[in-house]
């Protein structure tokens, strides 16, 4: 079963850590140290030229940065289908 992010991009639900939202979640110095380390690491995917709103943690510890809300990655991932367009 598959998640679509945004910007025609899916991903395998079972390979997801989490969703989180990126402003509220980068307010934490953790979470600005990991996401510096992961830019430097090249292990950060912008999938749109729009502003990111979210960002999702993968199994393989890429991050995904999404202009789609977690609200809205959440009523994906717990909708009737198995993948939801935009």
């Amino acid at each position: 079963m598959y998640l679509h992010i945004g910007n025609g991009k899916s991903v395998r639900k079972k390979n997801i850590i989490g969703i989180f939202d990126l402003d509220s979640a980068t307010v934490s110095s953790i979470t600005k140290k990991f996401m510096k380390k992961k830019e430097k690491e090249e292990m950060v995917d912008y999938l749109d030229k729009d502003l990111p709103r979210s960002f999702i943690v993968l199994e393989d510890n890429r991050v995904l940065l999404s202009r789609i809300s977690t609200s809205g990655l959440k009523i994906r991932l717990e909708g009737d289908s198995d993948f939801y367009g935009e």
